[in-house]
């Protein structure tokens, strides 16, 4: 890819720095004045999809949104407590809808949504102007990213908020929430049009190389199914994604997370920075989203850490690649050669480290020019070994795949409990995984004990969006 292209797929994230200060705002943060938009000009077609990609790099990156995401389980926890003392109160289920970060994170995910429905606006008025049906073809492709995009940013909010408002134009006034089913609903069909229209290709197989396919409609679509205990619909999804037979699991497990594995074959979706391989000048990054959680003997916050009972759960059960790449233990040399301060009891987030010898030389800033990983086939694989064991089928092949690049030792007629153990390895700290598994299997109360009840499941609504949007404190509704 010529970096000419690379550099113009991200040529709207200027637009879209700022964050949204108010979710009544919904004029879209990336608006531009239609005179100055050629919408005869079919090469700009796809700006207003760089948009979108923009945002989600610049706002649904945002630092505070992580902890939030992950600390609810009980395999992490915020890491500080003489800062940000709410977040380690949000990981013991004690909720303070007043937190600045939650409205961040309800803002920032709605901030996706408004520009996506701008972007499928200016694309229509691209395809007013289409010559023929290769315009059209890549007028509905590229539709379908920006509704692969909304539909993400959608069902982030599900995971964290629960009911949440529909945002259907860029001039909405009825900002009522829908009850969670709707909305699933409604991001299924956003991800139907998306497996009809999208090229089925990797994403490192795309002509905007990295961007969401097909494939990556189907992933989330399967995730959908699962929580909602539609087994046949994920069975069906996982097993076209693995029947394409286009991806694989990256053989090396800790470089999967490190600058060699930026769009291997197993990711289906990431969000991704860039340096340009300079040492100095522009970058495209996502701020402080590896920074914060980093070591701070590297130039890191010092948040975000793994329980030590959970690297011990992981050393029973014999685990050595995974543990090696997830646990980053204090004063201890990473295999990479970088030594970390603290003590041997503190396990930093081994995923979201790049050895400082993968650096653009010239360049010292932790994490930058790594890309963010949000969806890997790994968890294709095991979404579809637990859809088959659910319905009484064998989901041996699919589950040993993960276990065997963990070098593990196989197992045979695996168990939906296997399964939700393999998960919680394979994908340790990764978006709130574990949390979601818990919660959606029932382990949830058994699992996090008395501190946590069903109606701490999801957040409250931010109390800013409350007091600014009333129509919020309503009962959500069928629709």
């Amino acid at each position: 890819m010529k970096l000419s292209k690379y550099i113009s797929a991200f040529a709207l994230g200027a637009l879209v720095l700022s964050s949204c200060s108010n979710y009544l705002d919904i004029d879209p943060e990336n608006k531009v004045p239609e005179t100055q938009v050629d919408y005869t000009n079919l090469d700009d077609m796809y700006a207003p999809v760089s948009g979108v990609y923009a945002k989600v790099r610049t706002g649904g990156m945002h630092w505070v949104i992580w902890p939030l995401s992950i600390v609810r389980d009980d395999d992490m926890w915020s890491g500080r407590t003489d800062d940000q003392q709410l977040l380690v109160d949000f990981g013991n289920f004690n909720y303070d809808n007043a937190f600045w970060g939650l409205n961040e994170m309800w803002n920032q995910y709605y901030g996706i949504i408004k520009v996506a429905n701008s972007a499928l606006e200016s694309l229509d008025q691209y395809a007013a102007n289409a010559r023929s049906e290769s315009d059209l073809k890549n007028y509905r492709s590229y539709c379908g990213e920006v509704r692969i995009l909304r539909s993400y940013a959608y069902y982030r909010l599900m995971q964290a908020f629960g009911d949440i408002t529909i945002l259907r134009t860029t001039t909405q006034s009825d900002l009522t929430r829908s009850i969670k089913s709707a909305v699933e609903q409604y991001v299924l069909d956003d991800l139907q049009y998306a497996i009809d229209n999208c090229p089925k290709v990797r994403p490192n197989e795309m002509e905007h190389i990295g961007a969401v396919t097909a494939y990556t409609a189907e992933l989330l679509a399967a995730k959908i199914h699962l929580n909602r205990g539609e087994y046949s619909q994920v069975e069906q999804l996982t097993d076209d994604i693995i029947n394409s037979q286009r991806f694989q699991l990256y053989d090396d497990f800790y470089q999967l997370f490190k600058i060699p594995g930026k769009l291997c074959n197993e990711s289906l979706f990431e969000v991704q920075c860039t340096d340009f391989g300079q040492s100095s000048g522009d970058v495209v990054d996502a701020d402080q989203w590896f920074v914060f959680q980093g070591p701070g003997s590297l130039g890191g916050w010092n948040f975000v850490r793994f329980y030590p009972e959970f690297q011990q759960w992981a050393a029973l059960r014999g685990e050595t690649v995974r543990s090696t790449t997830t646990f980053m233990q204090g004063d201890t040399t990473t295999p990479s050669g970088d030594y970390v301060g603290g003590s041997k009891t503190e396990f930093f987030d081994g995923k979201n480290y790049t050895p400082t010898n993968q650096l653009t030389p010239g360049r010292s800033k932790y994490g930058e020019n790594n890309n963010i990983r949000v969806f890997r086939y790994a968890d294709v694989l095991l979404m579809n070994a637990e859809a088959k064991v659910r319905q009484g089928k064998n989901g041996d092949a699919p589950f040993n795949q993960v276990r065997t690049r963990a070098q593990m030792p196989t197992l045979t007629s695996v168990t939906v409990d296997q399964i939700i153990d393999e998960r919680r390895m394979e994908l340790a700290g990764e978006w709130g995984e574990r949390y979601n598994d818990l919660v959606r299997t029932g382990m949830a109360a058994h699992i996090l004990g008395s501190k946590w009840n069903q109606k701490k499941t999801y957040y409250p609504i931010p109390l800013d969006q409350l007091n600014n949007v009333p129509a919020l404190k309503q009962d959500p509704i069928n629709e």
